[in-house]
């Protein structure tokens, strides 16, 4: 089955380069694009696309309040990846608050965003490229509040050593092989730590990590 994509940013040569590149990989079809993010959040509630590629920067609503709505509406099932041409954190920051599930600079290479793509329909998440590390570790030196009750207590030992390994931004064969165990039981471990803790995917996983203390910046 195709991995079913719409396209927003607010400049249309930029969405037809998307365009070009995505439909030229035969396992991905672009349904439609947006000029703005209160239409990109429309056609995402008719469509129901596997990915939107988010820009940040657009009229009448940004890029992060359009994910937000998105993401804050679990039945749509849509994963959103933010495109933009910052490097800028407070733009990262706001993407994982919105609850992204990916971050792409626009001049990455054309392999990067189609491999994006394909990775964040997957279910995995966009972690891995160290901007994004380092841009997680500086987030977590200032944590928004949580409860006393974390939900770490629900985590069995080895969860919890998954969570550790997953806020360094490990994939799931990094993963295995770290934890001496095939990829299938990593898969089985993180399904098991999202469930527990109520997050979406692996990003929600990493900012948890950091905020709830279980992981330190450098640690």
């Amino acid at each position: 089955m195709s991995i079913r994509v719409v396209l927003a940013d607010d400049q249309a040569m930029v969405r037809a380069g998307f365009r070009l590149i995505l439909e030229a990989a035969a396992d991905i079809d672009v349904l439609a694009e947006a000029c703005d993010g209160e239409e990109a959040v429309s056609i995402t509630q008719r469509l129901r696309p596997d990915i939107v590629l988010m820009d940040v920067q657009m009229p009448r609503m940004d890029g992060l309040e359009a994910t937000r709505r998105i993401t804050q509406r679990p039945e749509l099932a849509s994963r959103v990846v933010i495109l933009t041409t910052f490097e800028r954190d407070d733009y990262v920051f706001g993407a994982l608050r919105s609850g992204a599930s990916g971050f792409l600079l626009k001049n990455a290479p054309p392999e990067e965003l189609v491999h994006g793509v394909r990775v964040v329909a997957g279910g995995d998440a966009l972690l891995a490229p160290s901007v994004t590390r380092r841009i997680v570790e500086e987030y977590a030196q200032r944590p928004a509040p949580r409860a006393r009750d974390n939900g770490l207590e629900r985590l069995t030992e080895r969860e919890l050593e998954v969570m550790r390994l997953l806020a360094g931004g490990k994939s799931n064969a990094e993963l295995a092989a770290e934890l001496y165990v095939g990829e299938g039981t990593v898969k089985t471990h993180v399904s098991s730590v999202l469930t527990k803790l109520g997050l979406r995917d692996r990003v929600q996983a990493v900012v948890y990590a950091y905020e709830s203390g279980l992981v330190t910046p450098g640690s």
